[in-house]
């Protein structure tokens, strides 16, 4: 039994203020792109983890083996399982790729364990693992608000190719959020008004949709600006950073044009989303 884990990239990641708790309050459209993970799933006396990737732990600081444990102490499951995770999507490159993995896991472990766990359950077991790793529990784009994990679900028919170059830089998401500044905005649409009215002359966004980690990002580590002007170079309508990066997306028209944007960036890990995808 196999569960896919979805890439997502962010369409805009607006900073609107800093919580007692120390954390930003942000808002940020989430949307699923055509690069996965697949995590495999069999019955076994405990709980154990291998991947592809050597690079990547296998033991309890591994999201999967944190979202598996979770599930069978909240659940009082005495049954393990054998995952095998086949790793494609970059790791800490703002695509989501542990959390949608987390996610793939409490699916996968429920449906492998034959238990009806209540969706708001399963939520709040998410939560616990992160703030993105809710998103990943639906099919859907989603209007995320708080840390991320408020959210609004909503069909998202992006009617471009989607090039997604990530280089080989990670980038500190703590970091990223203790020394990018909180942009004063006085009132105006929300990023998802934004978004959606303006789904099919991207080239608005780049007034409207900002992510705010991106100035941050872009003046310390010049090999992610210059992925964002190849993207432009190559002909994209709108090229942003993907959550805190390295990831970059571009958003073309034309197909030939992204694909030659792929080819351009080949030195980098490289994926294309074609118009309209929705995850299987």
């Amino acid at each position: 039994m196999t569960e896919r884990a979805y890439a997502k990239i962010n369409i805009g990641l607006h900073i609107l203020r800093k919580r007692p708790d120390g954390y930003r309050d942000i808002e940020t459209m989430f949307h699923r792109i055509d690069l996965y993970d697949e995590i495999a799933f069999e019955r076994a006396p405990n709980v154990t983890l291998s991947c592809t990737d050597p690079s990547l732990p296998v033991d309890g600081t591994n999201l999967c083996v944190k979202a598996a444990e979770l599930l069978q102490e909240r659940c009082s499951i005495k049954e393990g399982a054998a995952m095998r995770l086949t790793k494609k999507v970059p790791s800490g490159a703002g695509l989501g790729g542990g959390s949608s993995d987390a996610a793939a896991t409490l699916r996968g472990l429920a449906r492998l364990w034959n238990k009806d766990i209540p969706s708001d359950t399963l939520s709040a077991l998410a939560l616990e693992l992160g703030a993105d790793v809710p998103f990943f529990l639906g099919r859907t784009s989603a209007y995320g608000l708080g840390r991320g994990e408020r959210l609004e679900y909503v069909t998202l028919d992006i009617p471009f190719w989607i090039v997604v170059a990530t280089p080989d830089i990670h980038v500190s998401t703590a970091w990223a959020y203790e020394h990018s500044a909180i942009p004063t905005r006085n009132g105006g649409p929300t990023l998802k008004e934004s978004v959606t009215a303006h789904l099919h002359d991207p080239k608005r966004y780049l007034t409207l949709v900002r992510n705010d980690f991106e100035p941050l990002v872009l003046r310390t580590y010049p090999a992610v600006a210059a992925v964002k002007q190849a993207l432009y170079i190559r002909g994209a309508e709108f090229a942003q950073l993907s959550g805190s990066g390295s990831s970059v997306y571009g958003l073309f028209r034309d197909e030939e044009q992204a694909r030659g944007a792929v080819l351009a960036l080949s030195e980098h890990r490289t994926s294309l989303t074609r118009p309209g995808f929705r995850p299987e």
